[in-house]
C-alpha cells in the first residue's frame, strides 16, 4: 500500500491510498481522483514523505491503523454527504434516467438510484460509466 499526500485546485490537502504507483497513475488519468472536500478532480500529487505498512505488534502501528480507519470511516461520510446533496434521487428510474442524459434525451445533470445487478451490467455494456455505492437512508429533509 502507498500512501500519497494529494492537493487539489482549492488547496484542499489530503491522502491517498494505492495499491502501487501504477494504480495512482491509472486513476489520476482516467479523472477518477476527486477532493473529498470539494469534490476538485484536478488533483495533484505532493512531495510527502513515504509511508509504508508494516506488521508489528507494536501497540503504537495498532493505533495508527485505528486513526487510518477512523480517517477513512470520516472520509467516506463526507462522500456521502456530498452525493447526497449535489445529486438527484430518481429512486427506481435510474437505468431510465441514466440512458437519457446518456443519449442527451434529457438534461446532464448528476443523479442517484436504484437498479439490479443485471441493470448495472447493461449500463456499463453500453458504455454508461456508474457505480454502486452503499448509501444510507436519506432524511426527510434532504429528499428532492
Amino acid at each position: 500500500m502507498i500512501v500519497y499526500t494529494l492537493l487539489c485546485q482549492n488547496a484542499h490537502k489530503f491522502e491517498g491510498w494505492f495499491a502501487s504507483p501504477e494504480a495512482f497513475s491509472h486513476q489520476h488519468e482516467a479523472g477518477q481522483l476527486a477532493c473529498p472536500v470539494c469534490g476538485s478532480s484536478s488533483v495533484e500529487k505532493q512531495l510527502s514523505a513515504p509511508h509504508l505498512q508494516t506488521r508489528s505488534t507494536d501497540p503504537q502501528n495498532s493505533d495508527t491503523v485505528m486513526a487510518s480507519q477512523e480517517m477513512l470511516e470520516q472520509v467516506r461520510k463526507k462522500v456521502v454527504d456530498y452525493i447526497l446533496r449535489n445529486s438527484e434521487d430518481v429512486g427506481e428510474r435510474f437505468s431510465e434516467e441514466a440512458r437519457a442524459i446518456f443519449y442527451e434525451q434529457a438534461p446532464e445533470r448528476s443523479i442517484r438510484g436504484k437498479a439490479s445487478a443485471a441493470e448495472t451490467r447493461e449500463l456499463i455494456e453500453e458504455g454508461i460509466d456508474v457505480f454502486a455505492m452503499p448509501m444510507p437512508p436519506v432524511p426527510p429533509d434532504q429528499l428532492h
